[in-house]
């Protein structure tokens, strides 16, 4: 009897021990308290690939940029002249990331730009002694300097996005349109008629084109770097000034993230 008994107990013991693991470790029977079967439940799974929130976002940067060129001038009381001009601006948006992910991100801003543009001509005579009576006689003096300045904030709207390529490094690009003939008013241009000069009415115009992209790298946690190609179309007529220039060129630039 004894050994019959050591045989059931033994037999006993392997049972509880093969149902306590399938408790333990999800057998094939759902683990359920209140009767119902689980196991052909669906469950819900989320279809986005990018489960990060959106987020409101403020950004803003600034370029300033001289450049001066001389020429040489046809006749025989001027030879020289130089021309040096200064273009600067600052611009600041907010904006709404659409996409906000790790190795993807889509914006679309809104702001404002602020440029400045500037001038100065200087024109010299050829220092030619054999003119210096005829200089005096017509009241023309050695040297003509001209210089003027004018400033303007545009309304600005635009996108944006970035996607990680490699680690730290992604793949950018931001585009945005300005101006939309806010500062447009009344606007002219000299004209020669005859030996007279004059002065004719023109259409004004405020508006401003503005494409960027390249590589980013994130230095660090706040810090980041780009080098690429920017391109910023300038058309605008006000009063007497006209600026219809296109900045074309690579650029390199750095910021702080917040």
């Amino acid at each position: 009897m004894n050994k019959w008994t050591d045989k059931f107990v033994r037999l006993l013991l392997v049972a509880i021990l093969f149902s306590s693991s399938r408790l333990l470790f999800g057998g094939p029977e759902p683990l359920a308290t209140d009767g119902k079967d689980y196991s052909k439940e669906v469950v819900p799974v989320k279809k986005s690939w990018c489960e990060t929130p959106s987020l409101w976002e403020i950004f803003g940067d600034g370029q300033y940029m001289e450049v001066g060129s001389s020429a040489t001038l046809p006749g025989l009381l001027f030879t020289n002249a130089n021309l040096h001009l200064k273009t600067g601006l600052a611009e600041g948006f907010v904006g709404y990331r659409l996409i906000n992910c790790d190795k993807a991100a889509l914006s679309l801003f809104a702001g404002a730009r602020y440029s400045y543009q500037g001038g100065d001509l200087s024109i010299f005579n050829n220092g030619d002694a054999r003119l210096v009576i005829l200089r005096q006689l017509l009241g023309i003096r050695n040297k003509l300097a001209f210089s003027g300045s004018t400033d303007w904030v545009d309304p600005v709207i635009g996108a944006r996005g970035k996607v990680r390529i490699w680690k730290a490094t992604s793949l950018y690009a931001e585009g945005d349109v300005g101006g939309f003939d806010a500062n447009s008013g009344s606007a002219f241009e000299i004209q020669r008629e005859g030996r007279s000069i004059a002065r004719e009415s023109v259409d004004s115009s405020d508006w401003s084109y503005q494409v960027q992209g390249g590589l980013e790298l994130q230095v660090s946690r706040w810090f980041w770097a780009q080098a690429g190609w920017r391109y910023l179309k300038y058309d605008y007529n006000q009063a007497g000034f006209t600026n219809k220039t296109a900045l074309n060129g690579p650029f390199i630039q750095g910021g702080v993230n917040f």
